[in-house]
């Protein structure tokens, strides 16, 4: 897909330099970037729901339980 931005000429070619001073284009560095923010968004949301569920679902055990580390890692 493509899009279309406003942006200052000077700053283009600011950046285009810089992209190639790092091996790559302008439009690599731009997917590379809203790739990195929709993935950082998700993962945000994903923490949100787990803090959400955390506090709102009360994890507790059960009265007299007790953790048993040989228990939880035996192999069936």
């Amino acid at each position: 897909m493509n899009i279309t931005l406003s942006v200052d000429p000077k700053l283009i070619e600011k950046s285009r330099r810089m992209a190639r001073q790092q091996g790559t284009s302008l439009n690599q560095l731009v997917r590379d970037y809203l790739e990195k923010f929709s993935g950082s968004q998700r993962d945000i949301s994903a923490a949100e729901e787990f803090r959400g569920l955390a506090l709102n679902k009360g994890g507790r055990s059960a009265p007299g339980f007790r953790f048993d580390r040989e228990e939880a890692h035996a192999r069936m």
